[in-house]
């Protein structure tokens, strides 16, 4: 049965015992000690010379997507509907907001309107944009989706005001770009009610050429034309949604070949209607009335799709909710200096202890060398 050897007799590998260690750290205590408040001193004094900072925050709420008149829209759209659910499922998440806050055109906002380049005592942007960006934290929360904004600063009162700033150039910003689902929507169909309207005044301008006045375009045939018109735009919006569909799909998914089905239903229909039309007489006068229907048609969807999108539009304007606006911290965020005078003192101690054990395994070993 082997004895295990005591913890005081067991040799390290650098030929030193633990009992030696312990008694070399407490014949230079005094020298530790002393490297210990030295340390502390120090670090107190670095404490008081760093400037002190504040932080205020701002809480607010991103612009939320309107589902209530974009479902409305959608739901009058009929054969449209298919394009228009491919723009209503356009996404706007914090995390874009937190983007356009830390894009250099705001970052130049603030700058100009706080004159940073003076506070932070550069000469270029690039440079206050760097020491800006150090300054401000921008983070959405998790579970809440609240954006919080940080900002430190020497002063308090600047430090509120630009939080708080953050929030009035996002809205600004945000009111001339198209981020939201409405915003979008009203965008596309400013788009396409353009164009309607250019072809709608082409075929009203043709339809007049060919001897029918204002007059004439509200008596025969006018039900067949209104008819036609409203099956080709069914087949134009079924056109457009399937050529949406192929930029995301394959030609083989069940969507896809469900939207080719339906568009060729359709247009097997347009054909039927075309060559009956193509029977009587007075072929361009008709042609020319059904187009000027279609074009009519698709004008009327398309401002009513406006309307809606800018009134959807309107109401995002306000819907930067401020839930906690920033205001100027009463108490400083730094420097800590309780920490950073503790952090030096057992710096300081470590360095002086790691210092003494040196010079004992030195000492240790040149008696081993001369022995």
């Amino acid at each position: 049965m082997s004895a295990v050897p005591a913890m005081d007799e067991m040799e390290a590998d650098d030929g030193i015992t633990l009992s030696e260690l312990f008694a070399l750290l407490a014949a230079r205590g005094r020298l530790i000690g002393a490297a210990t408040l030295l340390g502390a001193l120090i670090g107190l004094v670095i404490a008081f010379l760093v400037p002190k900072w504040y932080t205020s925050k701002t809480v607010f709420l991103p612009p939320q997507q309107q589902q209530s008149s974009a479902a409305a829209a959608i739901s009058q759209l009929g054969a449209l509907a298919g394009l228009a659910g491919g723009l209503a499922n356009v996404k706007s998440p914090a995390d874009q907001y937190v983007a356009l806050m830390e894009s250099a055109t705001i970052s130049n906002r603030i700058i100009d309107r706080f004159e940073l380049l003076k506070v932070y005592d550069v000469e270029f942007r690039q440079d206050a944009r760097k020491q800006l960006k150090n300054n401000v934290r921008i983070t959405v929360g998790k579970k809440d989706g609240l954006i919080a904004v940080e900002v430190d600063d020497r002063e308090p009162a600047r430090a509120a005001a630009m939080a708080n700033a953050y929030v009035e150039e996002l809205r600004e910003m945000t009111n001339g770009l198209a981020v939201s689902e409405a915003q979008q929507r009203r965008m596309f169909f400013e788009q396409q009610l353009n164009d309607t309207k250019k072809r709608l005044a082409s075929a009203q301008s043709a339809l007049e050429e060919s001897g029918i006045s204002q007059g004439a375009l509200k008596v025969e045939p006018k039900t067949a034309a209104e008819s036609y018109a409203r099956l080709r735009a069914q087949a134009t919006a079924a056109e457009v949604k399937l050529q949406t569909l192929r930029r995301m799909l394959a030609d083989n998914t069940p969507e896809v070949a469900q939207q080719q089905a339906a568009l060729a239903a359709l247009r097997e229909q347009l054909a039927r209607a075309e060559r009956q039309d193509s029977r009587g007489n007075d072929s361009d006068y008709v042609n020319k009335y059904r187009e000027f229907k279609y074009q009519e048609a698709l004008f009327e969807i398309f401002v009513k799709q406006y309307e809606l999108a800018k009134v959807d539009e309107s109401r995002e304007g306000a819907l930067i909710q401020v839930v906690d606006p920033a205001l100027p911290a009463e108490r400083k965020a730094g420097p800590k200096r309780a920490f950073i005078t503790v952090a030096a003192a057992l710096a300081a101690l470590l360095g002086a202890s790691l210092f003494v054990i040196v010079g004992g395994l030195r000492a240790q070993a040149r008696r081993s060398t001369t022995a």
